[in-house]
This record gives C-alpha cells, sequence and structure tokens, in this order.
C-alpha cells in the first residue's frame, strides 16, 4: 500500500512541475508556441531555469576542449608533412651536389686531359684524326 501512495505522489509532483498547456489555434506563431512549451518568463525564474548553470559551464569546458583537441591535431599533421617534405628536400639537395660535383670533375677532365678530350670529340661531335677512314654503315 505503501508503494502505491508514494508513486501517486511522485507522479503528482511530477505533474505539477509541468508547464500547464496553453490553448494554441493551428495557426500559432512560434511564440505563442514556445510559451507553451517553455512557459513565461516569470514561469521559467520560479522554476530556477530552464538548465542548471554547471551543465552550461561544463558543456563550455567540453568545447574548448574539443577545439584545443582538433587545433592540436591539425597542427601536428602539418607539421609531420612539413618534416617530411623537409627531408625529401634535403636528399634531393644532397643529389644535386653529388651531380655537381661529377659535372665539375668532368669538365676539369675536359679542360686538361687530352685523352678524355678525344673521347669527348669522336662520340659527342662525330669528328675523326685526319688519317682515319670513316666507314657508313647502314
Amino acid at each position: 500500500m505503501s508503494r502505491v501512495i508514494d508513486t501517486y505522489w511522485v507522479d503528482e509532483r511530477i505533474r505539477a512541475q509541468r508547464v500547464a498547456p496553453r490553448v494554441a489555434s493551428p495557426l500559432a506563431s512560434v511564440k505563442e508556441i514556445s510559451l507553451d512549451i517553455i512557459g513565461t518568463r516569470a514561469e521559467v525564474r520560479r522554476r530556477g531555469g530552464l538548465i542548471p548553470a554547471w551543465v552550461i559551464f561544463g558543456m563550455i569546458i567540453l568545447g574548448t576542449f574539443a577545439i584545443c583537441v582538433g587545433v592540436t591535431m591539425r597542427t601536428r599533421n602539418r607539421m609531420s608533412l612539413a618534416s617530411d617534405q623537409y627531408v625529401r628536400m634535403q636528399t634531393d639537395v644532397e643529389g644535386l651536389r653529388n651531380t655537381n660535383q661529377s659535372l665539375r670533375l668532368e669538365i676539369e677532365k675536359l679542360r686538361t686531359d687530352p685523352r678524355t678530350i678525344e673521347v669527348a670529340a669522336r662520340s659527342r661531335l662525330n669528328m675523326v684524326r685526319p688519317n682515319e677512314i670513316v666507314v657508313p654503315v647502314e
């Protein structure tokens, strides 16, 4: 018997805290509909507001944390991409330096070594010595 009375008391208490619905016309404005759902400002103030302050504060903290995490993740991703690009550029520069060094050596040999000059003239310029005979083969 005690349970029935307690249940009735809890149900009546919840029902008493709800805002009594107003009669709305089929073409009610947004203001009238919101008054039906939420109530007037005085009724909201009497009930102590719709949402507790700690919930609003928690949502602000959670939103701020989410923004910070998103910015940090995006920054980390960009940093890793920039680091990878830097490593690729370093290897490219090192390869170009090696190529430049080999070209410098080849230029120096072409300026000073007669044997290298003769090989370059024969292969690149199709030159022959005056006492040689050229036989074209097709």
